[in-house]
């Protein structure tokens, strides 16, 4: 016998983290734990199998696994204000087989204020961030390429998480038409799932199309990431 597909989140999926909100502490979520399980944790692992075996076919370096992809729902507190213990969201995440932390990933969130896919390189670490720059730096034309193919797709750069000022080292490129793409600090992308996307099995679909879409922008970072010269990073400091 095969296992069962993904076949859908049925609205209790969405409902759970609205009624999650409007009771975030310990003995509520203990005594729905069940439904959490059932109704965003099992169709959540279904659906990255699917899509996890769909990337596989396609040839996608992306990829996962279905136990332990899924984000944990328990909040960090311990350098917070916010003492609430849980979050009101669920998401997983994909990455390239055998890659670092932030290192490109594709990002699944189930949120009943808004559900969407992302892709990218988000906050990645300092060496990442400045190889990324180095390569937009050194070939301008082809990062304006790259943008004006994801604008084709659909697709553009969130230009939200970005410096006010060139970040060091780049300050002769401040009249450079990739200045803006320079001061990000994420180079990622995003795409708006609804609610009835969420109950379809066409879902399925829809991520492999998204990472299709967005894999130039994952293409452009890992090759900046593994075959530019380290020593470049240093040269203009």
């Amino acid at each position: 016998m095969t296992a069962p597909g993904f076949t859908g989140f049925r609205p209790a999926a969405l409902q759970f983290l609205r009624d999650l909100a409007a009771n975030n502490n310990r003995a509520w979520f203990m005594d729905n734990k069940p439904v959490y399980e059932r109704e965003v944790v099992g169709p959540l692992r279904l659906l990255l199998a699917d899509v996890i075996s769909a990337l596989a076919s396609a040839g996608s370096p992306l990829t996962g696994d279905p136990a332990k992809a899924i984000f944990r729902i328990h909040r960090d507190v311990r350098f917070s204000k916010d003492k609430l213990p849980y979050k009101t969201n669920s998401g997983a995440v994909l990455r390239k087989a055998g890659g670092a932390k932030f290192d490109g990933i594709l990002y699944i969130h189930l949120d009943p204020t808004g559900c969407f896919l992302a892709s990218g390189f988000y906050l990645p670490e300092k060496e990442a961030l400045e190889a990324i720059r180095e390569a937009i730096y050194i070939d301008p034309d082809r990062a304006q390429a790259l943008r004006a193919d994801l604008a084709g797709r659909k697709l553009g750069l969130d230009m939200s998480e970005a410096l006010s000022r060139m970040p060091r080292g780049f300050e002769a490129a401040i009249d450079s038409p990739v200045a803006d793409l320079l001061r990000l600090k994420s180079f990622t992308v995003r795409r708006a799932l609804t609610a009835a996307d969420l109950a379809r099995p066409a879902l399925v679909g829809k991520i492999i199309s998204f990472a299709e879409d967005s894999a130039p922008l994952l293409n452009f970072g890992w090759q900046a990431l593994t075959v530019l010269d380290p020593t470049a990073l240093t040269r203009r400091r």
